[in-house]
């Protein structure tokens, strides 16, 4: 396994492009991915009632086939809470798009980030669209990946290469997120490209559960978006037959897909808005796999806590008050809290250790929470940021 550059277009047969189309003032806000062939497709979507045009649209999309060519991505307007004519201005993307490439409309599937409540600019939109599919055999992945950012202050791109007897097949991707981040399927969007064939339900398969491992082990401010939207396309580029459940190379293509989440769910946190670190709340020892997750994303939500990060003032009762309210069954003395290897904690009180070695550990740009409950054996882990006066400046 070899990380390699690349982004979406790191796999054979993908091409992507971004410009500033004008929903913006001036930054790029009009992106596209295009396989050079028809792609196996699989998507996870929010599970919020709020569910943006595009949402909707491509779990239509999505309903009707598993073969497309590409996807559109707009940032600077969610087209969220948009009424018909919001979802008439998300079906018209894909059919623009379409006729450009000769394909169905339903074979391309249409996103959007950006603020709720506004209907698009279709006319810079539609230009847009002909302007991009003219040059989309280039491979700009870096354009493609910084059109879709809202609110992040860096792209996030992640490509990754493995060999299995004697071929390979490459998975790439882009992400876009940095504030409203929870992800229950922040605001959220990430695209994943292969040149592996796979077969439909075993993608899908795989795709939702990396997404849970990865995308839904996050949060920055415990908001979830009505945007939120994981898309991979498999293209079958590298002439082998395609993957399913029982090819001895599944394990290893799943393991890829759900690394490559792994490092863009890394990424989003850290670019959270305002944030400056990053935090693993690791809950062991519990009853259930859904205990520890329950435990740690209560705790990984804390505002107190999350102030705490961002203030540097290691105060491990906002931990164990976090923990308390979680609605699961802890011991209070029985419960261990260890910063990196540090035992700081033990049967819920506060051991000997030196402040200084605690607070050291704290302020590192990356550490780790681990909260041993002693009910279980199941484990689960969040990964959060601090919060900052940056967030306010932020969203106001």
């Amino acid at each position: 396994m070899k990380w390699i550059d690349g982004g979406v277009t790191a796999p054979k047969g993908f091409f992507s492009g971004g410009i500033h189309c004008g929903i913006k003032q001036k930054n790029p806000d009009l992106a596209m991915v295009v396989s050079s062939s028809l792609a196996t497709g699989a998507a996870c979507f929010t599970k919020s009632n709020m569910q943006a045009a595009p949402v909707r649209l491509c779990r239509e999309y999505i309903s009707k086939t598993k073969l497309f060519k590409g996807i559109v991505i707009n940032s600077g307007c969610a087209n969220a809470c948009t009424g018909t004519q919001g979802m008439d201005n998300a079906r018209r993307m894909s059919v623009v798009a379409a006729e450009l490439l000769a394909v169905e409309p339903c074979q391309m599937l249409v996103c959007s980030t950006g603020r709720i409540g506004v209907q698009l600019p279709m006319d810079k939109i539609e230009d847009g669209i002909k302007h991009l599919s003219s040059s989309i055999h280039e491979r700009t992945h870096i354009e493609a990946s910084r059109a879709i950012l809202t609110t992040d202050l860096v792209p996030k791109e992640a490509a990754c290469e493995i060999m299995f007897n004697g071929t390979a097949f490459t998975v790439g991707a882009m992400a876009k997120g940095s504030g409203m981040i929870a992800p229950n399927m922040a605001t959220m969007l990430a695209f994943l490209t292969t040149d592996a064939a796979v077969e439909p339900q075993f993608l899908q398969n795989v795709l939702r559960e990396a997404v849970e491992n990865t995308f839904n082990r996050i949060t920055v401010d415990a908001d979830t978006s009505t945007n939120d939207t994981v898309i991979m396309l498999a293209n079958g580029a590298n002439g082998t037959p395609p993957i399913c459940a029982d090819s001895p190379e599944a394990h290893l293509f799943a393991q890829t897909v759900l690394v490559v989440c792994d490092q863009l769910a890394r990424k989003i946190v850290l670019d959270g808005e305002g944030a400056s670190r990053l935090i693993t709340v690791h809950v062991g020892s519990a009853q259930t796999k859904d205990d520890a997750l329950r435990a740690a994303r209560t705790i990984a939500d804390s505002l107190l806590l999350k102030v705490a990060f961002g203030g540097n003032d290691p105060n491990w009762g906002r931990i164990m008050a976090a923990l308390g309210r979680s609605g699961v069954d802890v011991d209070p003395d029985k419960v261990d809290i260890y910063i990196d290897n540090i035992l700081w904690i033990q049967n819920g009180m506060r051991t000997d250790v030196d402040q200084d070695t605690v607070k050291n550990h704290w302020t590192r740009d990356s550490f780790t929470l681990y909260v041993d409950i002693h009910s279980g054996d199941a484990d689960g882990s969040i990964m959060t940021c601090d919060i900052t006066h940056g967030y306010i400046d932020i969203n106001l």
